[in-house]
């Protein structure tokens, strides 16, 4: 009987029409770390004593990869270098599905974190970053007197 203009749920269709946007703007990153379709994938994660984050980044060189926290912000940048053969100009590309060139991924880093507390290594083209929380804000038990 009555007619809205907003469809019946309106966060669906939102949420459809930012997953059209993305896919046509191609590889996107976000300050939450939920870039779909990003370079390099991403898990993040925590424990009680740290902060987790695993890039899978394989085929890059550790040596170009950047890493930096600023502002409660973790920056991850570095570039993987292509290998399709561009110079011969006899050589045809029918399928190109890897990624190369710059990439950036920033992770917005919960209050609790210590930016002096860091280990970076990679390994076998996963990227694995520690970040231990302060002390202060770890759970202890408290005495009754």
């Amino acid at each position: 009987m009555y007619r809205t203009q907003f469809p019946s749920d309106l966060f669906a269709e939102l949420d459809r029409l930012q997953r059209q946007v993305q896919q046509f703007a191609g590889p996107t990153t976000s300050i939450r770390g939920f870039g779909r379709n990003g370079f390099p994938a991403m898990n993040v994660g925590g424990t009680p004593d740290s902060v987790e984050i695993y890039a899978f980044a394989p085929g890059v060189d550790p040596a170009i990869l950047d890493v930096s926290i600023e502002r409660g912000v973790l920056n991850i940048s570095g570039g993987r270098e292509s290998t399709l053969p561009s110079d011969d100009k006899k050589a045809a590309v029918h399928i190109n599905e890897r990624f190369s060139g710059r990439f950036h991924r920033a992770v917005s880093l919960p209050d609790d974190v210590d930016p002096d507390q860091v280990t970076a290594k990679y390994n076998d083209g996963i990227l694995h970053i520690s970040i231990q929380r302060r002390a202060s804000a770890q759970p202890r038990r408290i005495e009754i007197q």
